[in-house]
């Protein structure tokens, strides 16, 4: 990490790219998010059961690479690799599918870190065409920002209020700009801009409830 980086805490960017993993095609959907704590603090609350919690789901399971994990009512799978305090990946099995998550930590200045999350998933032609990358992106986005909520001193979402404030207008507000913001990283990859914006309109009527036409 540049040591003239001067990105403030809640700054994010978003990429897409296609690629092979394991010999098959996937997307590959990287999020990234400065979140105002320091590298070790943050790797404590990514990676301790005890914390995960607190900002995220409840999990269960061993952890430590080589270990398998499980988040109540969403995704379980296998811890790949846990290298602290900088980097783990893990596999994303839910709904039968399996894709891979990775996060690496880089240290920044004045007590900042970079959050770098990729995901790599293979994503059925017609599922993308319906929903884009904003299926799988809104939700990282909504996550990263809990975890950066989770460091402040008077969070204004915790998770006991984390399902309110989805259906509340700040966060169906934060939905919309997270799949415009998804929707233009899918255009930079080379997808036709209606057909992008008609996929971000539907997953956005997702969150929001709001008529995708």
């Amino acid at each position: 990490m540049n040591d003239t980086d001067t990105r403030p805490a809640g700054s994010v960017t978003r990429d897409l790219s296609r690629r092979e993993h394991e010999g098959k095609p996937v997307h590959a959907l990287v999020a990234t998010r400065v979140v105002g704590a320091g590298r070790d603090d943050l790797w404590d609350a990514l990676t301790n059961a005890a914390r995960i919690p607190k900002w995220f789901l409840p999990i269960s399971g061993d952890l430590s690479a080589g270990g398998s994990y499980q988040l109540e009512g969403n995704a379980g799978g296998e811890i790949i690799a846990c290298e602290p305090p900088e980097r783990f990946a893990l596999t994303w099995r839910m709904h039968g599918d399996v894709s891979w998550v990775t996060v690496t930590l880089s240290e920044m200045p004045e007590g900042r870190t970079e959050v770098r999350l990729e995901h790599l998933a293979q994503f059925p032609q017609e599922f993308w065409e319906e929903f884009g990358p904003g299926a799988v992106g809104i939700g990282w986005d909504m996550a990263l920002f809990g975890l950066e909520e989770h460091f402040s001193p008077a969070p204004a979402v915790v998770p006991e209020t984390a399902e309110a404030w989805v259906a509340s207008e700040e966060g169906m507000d934060f939905a919309r700009r997270s799949s415009a913001a998804w929707c233009e990283a899918s255009i930079a990859l080379g997808t036709d801009r209606a057909v992008a914006q008609a996929a971000a309109d539907h997953v956005t009527a997702f969150y929001t409830g709001e008529d995708p036409t």
